[in-house]
């Protein structure tokens, strides 16, 4: 079958790309932006990519039209599609009823953390001989793939709270009936879709709904809005995690921690992650993985040699004794949880914090007033402000004098290289490319040094 997939390039719907390559399926795909990690991921994959969204695609003549919710009515092939009769699907049905009918799937949920607990929940079921399929939102480094079709009998996925398509307004986790759900944590965010926090928790009790009552839910017992969740109805058991008379990982090292479960240990994890954040991860991936029919001490082994996803602090490089680092971080809690971990490693050396406020929700606005707060833990602080709707500069002036606002990217690149000196740690946040001002750094700091 041809499937030709519109928004391709997204994490998500390049997953899916790569999973139907692997069926068998010849498989197309178009989109308006593309960077790594996933243009990459589809050429080496060899799918065919076309750029934009022209109703001349219609020539190419696929058996079904694969839609991402980043295409919307008005969209000139959505339009094309519609008046043609044309078969088409959302992302998550078409991965439901190909993929994910008769697994035992693995769901993770949560406003942060999804893509490292899916990482790390796939990697233990790999180390423990289960072969697991899999699509998560981000690139593992054990893996080198964001997605996977294996014969196992398990699949991890990246449970997603926002929309399905244009067509099917209700979040994408609802179609994935998984028999075991983590869920990480519960804030406000994807302002552009929901209204408060509320109307977010709904999607998530609609989400509750689906779970069996053999399955089991793995949630974070210190999150409220999650606990608000669970007490509109629950039919399924609840393991909580990071609270006592659950799972709780101990020790005050950042890459050394015991596992604790109802005051019983299960065991060290050593590894090289930093951060609170991902000792939560661990510890729901490790009751997850349980529930699967692996017990603690295999998945603690396993997490022992977990390489991280890509652009979670992952080192881009080193020039004139400045270490450079890309992350994801785009949501001011995501932000401040980021700034901490990387704080945990490098003690008293500075960081200096390079922040592009791209999603949709920052973009907006809606959480600018907690921005200064979670960057207040870096020694220095650039905010690229191309495209924002509100004044940076007004907001973040509570920092006082080491905030910088930028609107052009060249003056930023210069000025962040200019700053920088010998043993700081550059960190660079947005969930884009970012116009690629990782490498562009590293390269002006090394002509410092010639």
């Amino acid at each position: 079958m041809h499937i030709h997939i519109l928004g391709i390039c997204g994490t998500f719907m390049g997953g899916i790309a790569v999973i139907a390559k692997q069926a068998g399926h010849r498989v197309t795909g178009c989109d308006a932006n593309v960077y790594p990690p996933m243009s990459t991921q589809l050429a080496e994959a060899g799918i065919g990519l076309v750029e934009g969204f022209g109703e001349d695609q219609l020539k190419l003549g696929p058996d079904l039209w694969v839609v991402g919710n980043v295409v919307s009515r008005g969209n000139p092939l959505v339009e094309a599609i519609l008046d043609a009769g044309e078969p088409c699907i959302s992302g998550p049905q078409w991965l439901a009823e190909n993929v994910l009918a008769g697994k035992w799937v693995l769901a993770v949920a949560g406003t942060h953390g999804k893509t490292s607990t899916s990482a790390m929940l796939a990697w233990i079921l790999e180390e423990s001989g289960r072969q697991p399929g899999f699509l998560i939102g981000g690139v593992p480094g054990n893996f080198g793939i964001s997605a996977r079709l294996a014969d196992g009998a398990f699949f991890v996925i990246e449970a997603d709270e926002y929309d399905t398509a244009f067509f099917d307004k209700r979040s994408k986790f609802v179609h994935y009936r998984p028999k075991t759900v983590v869920l990480n944590n519960l804030e406000f965010d994807h302002a552009d879709i929901f209204p408060d926090l509320a109307s977010i928790e709904l999607q998530f009790h609609h989400f509750v709904r689906t779970i069996p009552r053999s399955g089991l839910i793995v949630a974070n017992g210190r999150e409220q809005a999650l606990n608000r969740v669970l007490e509109r109805g629950c039919w399924t058991p609840v393991e909580r995690f990071g609270v006592e008379g659950g799972w709780r990982g101990l020790g005050k090292g950042p890459e050394h921690f015991s596992v604790d479960f109802m005051g019983e240990g299960q065991g060290e994890v050593r590894w090289e992650l930093l951060g609170e954040h991902n000792r939560l991860n661990a510890i729901a991936a490790i009751a997850a993985a349980r529930h699967a029919g692996i017990a603690p001490s295999q998945a603690i082994a396993a997490l022992g040699n977990f390489r991280n996803v890509r652009r979670r602090l992952e080192v881009r490089g080193t020039a004139g004794g400045v270490t450079v680092y890309d992350d994801f971080a785009h949501h001011p809690t995501a932000i401040a949880t980021t700034i901490a971990g990387l704080r945990s490693k490098v003690d008293r050396s500075r960081i200096v914090a390079v922040i592009e406020p791209r999603s949709i929700t920052m973009k907006l606005g809606v959480m600018k007033e907690q921005l200064p707060a979670s960057l207040a833990g870096a020694d220095r602080v650039y905010c690229y402000t191309q495209g924002l709707g509100w004044d940076a500069r007004s907001t973040l002036a509570s920092l006082g004098a080491k905030v910088s606002c930028e609107s052009d990217l060249e003056a930023l690149v210069t000025a962040v290289s200019a700053e920088a000196r010998p043993g700081d740690h550059v960190l660079v946040m947005s969930n884009g490319g970012f116009g690629g001002i990782h490498g562009r750094i590293l390269e002006r700091l090394a002509l410092r040094m010639t």
